[in-house]
């Protein structure tokens, strides 16, 4: 399995974004995906996560800002950043908690992160 994320560059305060993250390889079904980001010299934090179902939830800090959404067909989830801060800077990672199989459990798989960078 294999999670490939995309879309960071560098863009001015105020500026938008969008990540896109898309797994491929052996899946039986993508339960739950989410973007997490790490700043420099600060843990990795939950950005934003996405049932299957479409329920989602975000980290205060980006209420009101960023999107998150899902294709299921494709296991695809991206990440819309708008109103971009330069406290949104990081190295933003997609991961995603899925099933291999219909007997198996499920597990949790991170992409390769892609970084993002406000310029203030």
């Amino acid at each position: 399995v294999q999670l490939q994320a995309s879309g960071g560059g560098l863009v001015q305060a105020g500026g938008s974004l969008r990540l896109s993250c898309a797994a491929s390889g052996s899946i039986f079904s993508v339960e739950v995906m989410s973007w997490y980001r790490q700043a420099p010299g600060k843990q990795r934090e939950l950005v934003a996560i996405i049932t299957n179902g479409g329920s989602t939830n975000y980290a205060d800090s980006v209420k009101g800002r960023f999107t998150i959404s899902r294709d299921n067909a494709k296991n695809t989830v991206w990440l819309q950043m708008s109103s971009l801060k330069p406290e949104d800077t990081a190295v933003y990672y997609c991961n995603a908690d899925l099933k291999r199989s219909r007997v198996g459990g499920v597990n949790r798989y991170w992409g390769k992160g892609t970084q993002v960078t406000v310029s203030s």
